[in-house]
Formats: C-alpha cells, structure tokens, sequence
C-alpha cells in the first residue's frame, strides 16, 4: 500500500484505540437470516481523503461514525468507488473502543438499471401493466422467460416477445444495488459507536500540470502560471475532501484499463493559494491548501504556481541524422527544419519547486497588445536546477536546406568495420531585418572526427557536433565540413 497521506478532519464524536484490520476479497457464504443488513451512509462520514496519483490511480480514506449491535454486524459501506480494486481496502478503528473482529467482506458493483432489474427477474414472476385509450388499467401476470436481446413473456394461456405497457416489480432483488456498495461482516464483543476508516486504491482518478507562458515585450523573461487538472471518472463524487497529488512514476501491477471520456465541463478554481510542496520517498507530494469537491465525470482545475518574469533564452536550432553519413545521398538540395525553441532554467527563484509533468502553452503579445499563441511542448517532471527546453515549431523568416557534397567508403566488409567520409554543406538564409544565431547541432554514428569545416565545431555530446552559425540580416550564410566516421 502507499504511504497513508494526513487526513483533513470534521468533528467526531469519539476518539480511541486503533485497530488495523486487512480487507480480503473472500466468496461470500450464506447470511444468517437474522442479521439484518444496515447501510453505512455517506451522512456519516466524518473525514475523506484523496492522494491522486498520475497514472489512473487513486488512494481514498474514508472515515465514518459506525454504530454497531453486540455480536455479528452485516454493514453496507455504500458510496465507494466504482472502479475501487476490492483487494486493496484496509478497515482500521480510529475511535470509540468497540472490538471488532472481520468475518467477510464483499464488493457489490451490480447496479440497479431497468435492465439489470429485469435479467434478475428471468424465471420470476412479474406484472404487465396497460392503459387503454379510456384510460382503464389492466393488470395481467406474466413469468419471464428471457430477457437478452428483448424480453420474452409466458403468459397464462400463451408466449410473448416485447412488452406492451409496462413491467411492475414486486421488489428490488437484494443483490442489486442503486450505487457501489462494500458489505462488511463484523463480529463485535459489545454494543458500540465507534470511528472507522475504509481506504482503498481505485482506478478513474487522474491529475496532470497545465502550464502558461507569457513573453514579456522583449523576449528574455516569461510570466509562468501552472494549473493542476483533476479528472474523475471513478463513478462517485468526493466532496469537501482533503487532495494531494503525488508526482512520479509509481509501478503498479495491473492490466491496463480502457480509456474513458469524460461527461461534464471544465470547473476552475482560480486565484487559491498553491499546492504545499514535499518530498515522499523517491516522489514529490503536493497536498491542496483547502478541501475541495471533486464531481463525477468533471474536470477541476487549481491553481499551482505563479512565477513572474522567469528568465528565458530563445534559440533556432537544426537537427541533423546520423544515417546521413551511411549511404551516398541525391544531388539535390533538401530542406532541413529550423526550430524555434525556448529555454528557462528551474532555479530557486521565482519558480524554485519541482514541475510536475505536463503542456507549456506559451503566448506572445502582438503590436495591439494582444496575446496571441505561438506555441506548445511537454515538458517531463523537472526537479530543480534543471534547464527546461520547450519546441514551440519552426521559423518563417530563417530557413535552411542541406546537401551532401562528397562520399567515399574507406574500408569494411563486416559488422564493426565499416569507415566512411562524407562531405555536406548546409545554406542558412534571413529574412529579418537584424541577424540571428542558428545553432546546429549534427549527429555522427560512431566514432567520428571532423576533418574540416568552414567554422570551428564543439563536441557537444559523445555523439553530435555542434556549430553556432550567425546569419546576417536579410542575407545568407554556408556552413561546410567534411566528417570521417568508422562503426
């Protein structure tokens, strides 16, 4: 199980001896007949917790005042979560000195729908109700034979397919449930009050960082603002519960499950104190200043860093591919991308917190003052100190195209014996009316050297060498090399 999170708590009526107790997902046996089943409500919850993991993962904490009768109990902890993994729950007493003992515990998740109701009724007797044009109501029996694919009716003296009015039902069949029920079966020494909590792990709850960028006037800083979004899609509603958020890549053991959409809008929560931010174990933690509710099928967002003017660098980048230096290439000039890129470093101030994962949107504003998009990336979690480098897409003013000018195989007939040398040249133009700096940054295979260069080049990596090329204002620059490899 994960590390338990601090529970945000409402007034209980009692406090007292704790008591672990391990939830197995068993065969449920009969029921003796005179143990009356009595609901758990959600009236009774006293404290509800929520640690939201990234991956489709949820730890929930759920405290409720429990009454119970000397001997055996049959409780229906109602309201839990559609998608809660049974195996995972874990009933402990947090209050009131009621001994407990856990007989059998069962996940009922056979919801009450028309349909379902009438596949319980296969084989049972039921009621077929019409109205006339009069309005005069007839009432007949009827067994039902079949209900897949339309219901089949037995009737006195014949077989029906399809209903004409409608079905009555003398009763709600004990095994269908109007909402996701958890049926405990307790032995209790003594009558009792005392403060349970039910926590389990569910799949249908999901958080993820949204971050926006404005560019101040000149480029070099950014006003940053990150929004945690919260969906829930677990079939339940969470309300006026304590929220943390754990980032990181927590490994689960589990199939995976289908991908869900949700139903309902988008709800903000704006202008809130942000997340208080710790470590847990190899992750971070980050616990929500306030309880908040967290409806079915809805999309939350809180707020959860403001960082104003965060220092930035722009930069136009090409990328080049080690295969180019493998075959000889065409005579012809190709294309290659400039991209415009953006950087900002993860110091202590004004950011100074761990970023979680997730999309930088990023705005400039135009000659109007206006904010016009220019641009997104997703940035993975970033610890501090970190650099960040966003692409926001390609440049229209500076463009490039590359080719190759020269190829030769050394030597190599076999696997690790291969030695090639390759020429390219690579013309950089301007449209802008200042000059601008292209960094370019070529990926060789194997071990390589450059044999010459029209600009000095810098080993930026084991396997890329990297040359800062400066292209005049609406004018043009070529970069040459010549590069040997052997792998």
């Amino acid at each position: 199980m994960p590390v338990h999170p601090p529970i945000h708590t409402r007034p209980a009526r009692r406090s007292g001896l704790a008591v672990g107790l391990l939830l197995s997902l068993l065969v449920a046996g009969p029921v003796a007949a005179d143990v009356a089943e009595r609901r758990i409500e959600e009236t009774a919850q006293r404290a509800l917790a929520v640690t939201i993991y990234n991956d489709d993962l949820a730890l929930i904490k759920d405290q409720r005042e429990v009454a119970l009768e000397p001997g055996e109990n049959r409780l229906a902890w109602r309201s839990v979560s559609v998608q809660i993994r049974p195996e995972t729950a874990l009933l402990e007493a947090r209050g009131g000195e009621v001994a407990v003992t856990l007989l059998e515990q069962n996940f009922d998740f056979d919801l009450l729908t028309a349909e379902s109701l009438l596949k319980k009724y296969v084989g049972r007797q039921v009621q077929v109700v019409r109205t006339n044009d009069a309005g005069e109501r007839t009432v007949e029996e009827a067994r039902v034979l079949a209900a897949n694919d339309g219901v089949v009716l037995r009737y006195a003296d014949r077989i029906e397919t399809g209903v004409v009015g409608h079905l009555a039902y003398p009763d709600v069949p004990d095994d269908l449930r109007d909402q996701p029920t958890l049926v405990l079966r307790l032995e209790a020494a003594r009558g009792g009050s005392g403060l349970f909590e039910l926590s389990y792990l569910t799949g249908g709850l999901g958080w993820q960082a949204d971050y926006v960028a404005q560019l101040d006037d000149d480029g070099t800083s950014m006003d940053l603002n990150g929004w945690v979004t919260l969906t829930n899609r677990s079939g339940i509603a969470y309300r006026d519960a304590q929220v943390q958020l754990v980032a990181g890549e927590v490994n689960q053991v589990r199939a995976p499950r289908a991908d869900v959409r949700m139903e309902r809008g988008l709800a903000m929560v704006a202008a809130a104190p942000p997340p208080e931010e710790e470590a847990l174990y190899e992750y971070h933690l980050y616990t929500l200043p306030r309880p908040t509710d967290i409806l079915d099928r809805q999309t939350k967002q809180v707020a959860l860093l403001s960082a104003p003017r965060v220092p930035v660098t722009r930069a136009l980048v090409i990328e080049g591919r080690p295969s180019a230096y493998r075959v000889a290439g065409g005579d012809g000039w190709a294309p290659a991308k400039v991209e415009a890129r953006l950087h900002f470093t993860n110091r202590d101030a004004p950011l100074g917190i761990p970023l979680p994962k997730g999309v930088v949107r990023v705005y400039a504003r135009d000659s109007r003052s206006h904010a016009q998009f220019v641009g997104e990336d997703r940035i993975d979690h970033t610890p501090k100190h970190e650099t960040v480098s966003l692409l926001l897409g390609e440049s229209f003013d500076v463009t490039a195209r590359r080719k190759q000018t020269s190829f030769r195989k050394l030597s190599g007939s076999s696997a690790y014996d291969y030695a090639y040398e390759a020429g390219f040249a690579l013309e950089l133009k301007n449209a802008k009316p200042e000059p601008v700096a292209v960094r370019v940054l070529e990926s060789l295979p194997g071990d390589w050297r450059i044999l010459e260069a029209s600009a000095p080049h810098t080993r930026e990596a084991a396997a890329v060498a990297a040359w800062t090329v400066e292209v005049p204002a609406e004018g043009a620059t070529t970069l040459t090399w010549v590069a040997q490899v052997r792998y």
